[in-house]
């Protein structure tokens, strides 16, 4: 492999959300994010541009995998002992989070974020800025309610109130972190409730919705006060954790969407977002990210769009969906 002077890498890092909430440097992500990253490294080599280098654990089996996904090879697979020996001046991460910065830092990699940025970019992906976002999005056709505290006893009156609650962590990932609790908490909930105010210093609240159909925006900063909307994702969830995205255009995605609810709704939700987080995330975030949002039954009004379930401030498998899109 010929040696080249400048170059950006790609980092897949799957267990991000989880580093991202134990907010260390020192961190061993769980088996389950560790096997991630090494079956899926490669996927960075489906957006990277001729000569860009795509960090993996297993050369051999991304040259495999990808040549298999794609129909043709990619010559820049790179693991962590080979990066020291190239002069990386950009990193395009899945996200950013110290315990990554502390990894590329100890094997060479000196084009990193500094930790008062991540510590930045961790404090806009806190689920507060969900809870901000949503505030900004009322409207004709909308539905969505969402409370930052970190009191017990404001969640006990929110669940008299509501009988049906997502109560969620601040921090945390694909379905974890996330409790539904149904007329009074028990024991386990009230305990959990109670580490997680600890830990992470609140909790975000929100009725439980009668859903119909999960979907989500994917979006891109410049960190200038510019957000641009990348497309559609359409996604499959079971027990509140992704399984997989649909493959397709965005106009099939529209029609989709469109036996639901009008689809001038879509845009006029996508264009307030791209005004809110264009301002919200100008000098602070450079970047992918995506909303995850989804379809509701009112019961009274039919069908309403909650426009801002999560925030996720990092590369999704939504944007991988519409990379491989026609």
């Amino acid at each position: 492999m010929a040696r080249r002077f400048r170059a950006i890498l790609h980092v897949f890092n799957p267990e991000h959300d989880i580093a991202l909430a134990a907010n260390l440097g020192n961190f061993t992500a769980p088996h389950a994010g560790r096997q991630l990253r090494h079956d899926l490294g490669y996927l960075p080599a489906i957006w990277a541009a001729p000569g860009d280098y795509v960090l993996v654990d297993d050369v051999a089996w991304a040259q495999t995998a990808y040549t298999r996904l794609m129909h043709r090879p990619f010559e820049w697979f790179v693991d962590k002992h080979a990066i020291a020996k190239l002069d990386i001046d950009h990193v395009e991460p899945w996200g950013w989070d110290l315990a990554l910065r502390e990894f590329l830092l100890r094997y060479g990699v000196k084009a990193v974020p500094s930790e008062e940025t991540i510590a930045v970019i961790r404090d806009l992906s806190h689920r507060k800025t969900a809870v901000w976002l949503l505030e900004n999005l009322k409207g004709d056709g909308l539905i969505g309610a969402s409370w930052q505290t970190d009191s017990q006893e404001r969640v006990g009156d929110l669940l008299r109130r509501h009988q049906h609650l997502v109560v969620k962590a601040p921090w945390s990932s694909s379905g974890r972190g996330i409790r539904f609790i149904d007329g009074m908490m028990d024991n386990y909930q009230v305990r959990w409730l109670q580490n997680v105010i600890t830990r992470q210093g609140s909790v975000v609240v929100e009725p439980h919705y009668q859903k119909v159909k999960d979907f989500g925006m994917e979006f891109e900063s410049d960190g200038e006060g510019r957000v641009r909307y990348l497309g559609l994702s359409l996604f499959y969830t079971q027990n509140g954790t992704y399984t997989g995205n649909i493959l397709a255009t965005e106009e099939a995605k529209r029609e989709m969407i469109g036996h639901y609810l009008p689809t001038d709704l879509l845009d006029t939700v996508q264009q307030r977002i791209c005004e809110c987080l264009g301002e919200r995330f100008q000098g602070k975030y450079r970047g992918p990210f995506g909303i995850d949002m989804m379809i509701v039954d009112s019961e009274t009004d039919g069908f309403l769009l909650h426009p801002c379930v999560e925030i996720n401030l990092r590369r999704t498998m939504g944007h991988v969906a519409l990379e491989l899109s026609p």
